[in-house]
């Protein structure tokens, strides 16, 4: 197609517009990225920068040195996150199905309770007693997974709409006509075709679920359930009760100095490394499953 010259312009104007806007989006994450690599007095001293007067090892140091330990925490959150992110997607689009369906009589009963609960909650103290006084997950994986982040009402709307809107009822009627159950029909015909708003969807089940410490602090007191977010948040009170006048006074001469605010960008950039490389392959299914499935139907 041949373009005009303003569109030629425009092209090229929006491109130079769009560099821009990532450059900008992505220095905050080299600032931290570099300020991990930063010599503690100087950042104590200059502050952050991205040419630091002296480098230093210590903060990835002083993490090697607890490598056992977070190594098991990045399993326990690539557990929860498989898990969490696998049974989500299921509940999610088992339950946005039915609602999606026009000719269920109950699908617009179905849709209001989902909205309700994004309105309106139990609040955090009857939760928790329902949670560890009759599920009885305190202390356990699945405290992990279930409450909160399994699936919430902006996810089963997002997945209904893409259903109604992309999938012609024409196509379930005529597999029921071929004999296939509403599972099968479900499975085989909805789900493959679902493709965009299951992986958008399971993309902020994923981020959330790893991104997650607030479950552990309500259900979790042993440390080998904690997440990789949970140990950062407890190595970082460490420091600081190490690096604090309250440490001198109980260790005396053998109280250290640690580098807390070096520690601290390492630890963010641990932890955001594994959502830099999935993000990418889920981008080109971002755009078309939000947009598709936002539409009101």
């Amino acid at each position: 197609m041949i373009q005009t010259r303003g569109e030629r312009t425009f092209a090229v104007f929006s491109a130079i517009v769009m560099i821009l806007l990532t450059v900008f989006a992505f220095l905050p994450f080299l600032l931290i990225v570099i300020a991990s690599f930063t010599d503690e007095t100087t950042l104590i001293r200059n502050g952050y920068s991205f040419f630091p007067e002296h480098t230093s090892l210590e903060a990835y140091l002083y993490i090697k040195s607890a490598a056992y330990t977070f190594v098991r925490a990045y399993g326990v959150s690539f557990a929860v996150t498989i898990l969490g992110t696998g049974f989500g997607l299921l509940i999610t689009s088992m339950l946005a199905y039915p609602m999606s369906r026009r000719d269920f009589k109950y699908h617009n009963v179905l849709a209001f309770i989902v909205f309700f609960t994004m309105l309106f909650s139990g609040g955090i103290v009857p939760s928790y007693i329902m949670w560890t006084q009759y599920f009885h997950i305190k202390n356990t994986l699945l405290a992990l997974i279930i409450p909160n982040l399994l699936s919430n009402g902006f996810n089963v709307l997002l997945v209904r709409n893409y259903f109604k809107n992309n999938v012609p009822l024409e196509i379930i009627e005529a597999a029921q006509i071929d004999g296939a159950s509403e599972l099968r029909t479900f499975f085989r015909i909805m789900l493959p075709l679902s493709m965009p708003v299951m992986a958008t969807v399971g993309m902020f089940m994923g981020l959330a679920y790893w991104n997650d410490w607030i479950n552990a602090l309500y259900f979790v007191s042993k440390p080998q359930f904690y997440g990789i977010q949970n140990l950062l948040m407890q190595l970082m009170s460490n420091i600081q009760f190490l690096n604090s006048g309250q440490a001198s006074s109980v260790l005396g001469s053998q109280a250290v100095q640690l580098p807390s605010t070096a520690v601290r960008m390492a630890m963010a950039v641990l932890g955001i490394v594994p959502v830099l490389f999935v993000l990418p392959f889920m981008q080109k299914y971002l755009t078309r499953g939000v947009v598709i499935g936002a539409v009101k139907g």
